[in-house]
């Protein structure tokens, strides 16, 4: 979903058309006030990830058409394997899959509730939970988010 202000709304057209071109999805793409500056962070991704070298590639595209923008820092990442659902598409890729919904305010005693994302629209977030289902109320999820499968990593260990 594209920002609300205008500034923001130019850079997500330019750094949407620019994935587009180049084959990437845009995820989101954020300015950050940080102690070191305003950092302007793009977050690509591709159905079989990004690397370092998609990164770069991206970034040697873009910036050309962000220099005019007031930034400090140009960063280009990956979303990450825990991240949040923010588009439509975010969702229609996690339906299945673990994750976690924080709360605004605790319900039932609980702040974040884990389990297989069914549905996540405007109205709820529907999870499939230990012992039934969790029906939450849209307004109430700050933020849902993907769980990641650590169990390889563990096996590896052994």
């Amino acid at each position: 979903m594209p920002p609300k202000n205008a500034n923001m709304q130019k850079i997500f057209s330019i750094c949407e058309a620019a994935a587009a071109r180049l084959g990437y999805e845009l995820c989101d793409a954020a300015m950050e006030k940080e102690p070191t500056g305003r950092y302007l962070r793009i977050y690509i991704d591709t159905d079989s990830g990004v690397t370092l070298d998609d990164c770069e590639k991206y970034h040697r595209a873009v910036q050309p058409a962000l220099e005019n923008f007031d930034y400090d820092f140009l960063e280009v990442c990956s979303p990450g394997i825990d991240r949040p659902l923010k588009t439509k598409r975010d969702v229609e890729k996690s339906l299945g899959m673990l994750v976690e919904a924080k709360l605004y305010k605790p319900i039932d005693g609980q702040k974040a509730v884990q389990g297989l994302l069914r549905e996540m629209n405007e109205e709820h977030v529907l999870l499939d939970v230990e012992g039934g289902q969790a029906d939450l109320p849209r307004k109430a999820v700050a933020q849902v988010r993907l769980v990641p499968d650590l169990s390889a990593l563990e096996e590896e260990d052994e």
